[in-house]
């Protein structure tokens, strides 16, 4: 009884240590990095990130997220964004920020989004740049996309850099990889509407990796007295949080076209009327995939560097998950100066 008092005590103090804590944050900031808005289309907003100083890499840089969640990972906080070294490496920096999709966009379809969106973005750039061609630093379904992109627009791209995407979709490695390929699309999109919900996504997610709730809960309790620690948390929750929809056609064709008969390296995707040969793909490469991605398994990502047609490509093995590609203190000291010095070699 008296170790059950004690530990009672012991466990009383720190929830009321924690509940002082917690109402000393005011607010829970993240992706505070300055930025412009420089264009815009219906949802998209495209973000030029400023700068103190010129840009010493001469061409500019535009990443492309996934739809899913926010490009606001990226730049968590001022000691773990991956936006902010880049900048440092002396990059001019552009990013699209996908926005939130309503029912009006319900039939936006891929085609939409690569020969629309992101051409129309790489074209502000070109043009404000007076260059003929633009890197790509992708991520996760974003890298897709921008393979996509690159493979029906390699005229203006000269550098692609792929974080964690997939591509072939045939392994079984991961649950949502063997769960897509028996799901009916179909049937979720006219469900829902045609919007996926951003939280039924979510969901799916957490049950990808279920004891991942349970870390989280200790997480939180061995962070609760310390306030660094607690904003470290809140921070990467309130990034969870603010999960868009889903515009319905494009995540069907998504699904279907990728997941369920992998069209994509089987040469037999068409998007806007044009068949997507990977071959077409001739410029540098860098394909990043991590070891313990439970989402994006390196047996989907791994095999892009035998299906395009360049010549200078290199795959890059980094040692840890999905978010810790960009969000762990590894990915500020060793890839985000990895990637920059890869870049950097090839601006000529």
């Amino acid at each position: 009884m008296e170790n059950l008092l004690q530990e009672f005590t012991e466990l009383s103090n720190k929830m009321l240590k924690g509940y002082e804590t917690l109402k000393s944050i005011e607010d829970v900031d993240i992706a505070t990095s300055p930025k412009t808005e420089v264009y815009s289309e219906d949802k998209l907003r495209l973000f030029k990130y400023d700068r103190g100083a010129p840009a010493t890499v001469k061409t500019p840089v535009l990443i492309v997220y996934a739809l899913v969640n926010t490009y606001k990972m990226l730049d968590l906080q001022e000691d773990r964004s991956y936006i902010r070294n880049l900048l440092d490496a002396g990059m001019d920096i552009y990013l699209i920020d996908w926005g939130f999709p309503t029912a009006s966009d319900r039939y936006l379809t891929i085609d939409d989004y690569v020969n629309g969106y992101i051409d129309h973005c790489v074209d502000h750039i070109r043009q404000a740049h007076g260059v003929e061609k633009v890197n790509i630093l992708s991520i996760c379904q974003g890298g897709t996309l921008s393979l996509i992109y690159t493979a029906l627009h390699q005229a203006k791209v000269k550098n692609l850099v792929t974080h964690v995407t997939p591509v072939d979709f045939s392994t079984n490695d991961g649950l949502l990889f063997r769960w897509s390929k028996d799901m009916d699309f179909d049937a979720l999109v006219e469900g829902n509407r045609g919007l996926i919900p951003g939280d039924f996504l979510n969901q799916g997610f957490d049950m990808l990796k279920p004891m991942m709730k349970v870390q989280k809960q200790q997480s939180l309790s061995n962070s609760i007295n310390d306030k660094d620690k607690l904003l470290n948390f809140l921070r990467m929750e309130k990034w969870i949080s603010e999960s868009p929809d889903q515009a319905g056609e494009c995540f069907r064709q998504f699904m279907k076209d990728l997941y369920q008969e992998n069209k994509l390296v089987k040469g037999q995707l068409e998007v806007g009327g044009h068949k997507v040969s990977l071959k077409t793909i001739t410029c540098p490469l860098l394909n990043i995939y991590a070891t313990e991605d439970h989402l994006v398994p390196p047996a989907a990502t791994i095999p892009l560097n035998d299906h395009v047609g360049s010549k200078d490509k290199e795959l890059y093995s980094f040692k840890g998950g999905h978010i810790g590609v960009f969000v762990g203190g590894k990915s500020q000291k060793e890839l985000a100066p990895a990637v920059s010095a890869w870049i950097k070699k090839r601006d000529k």
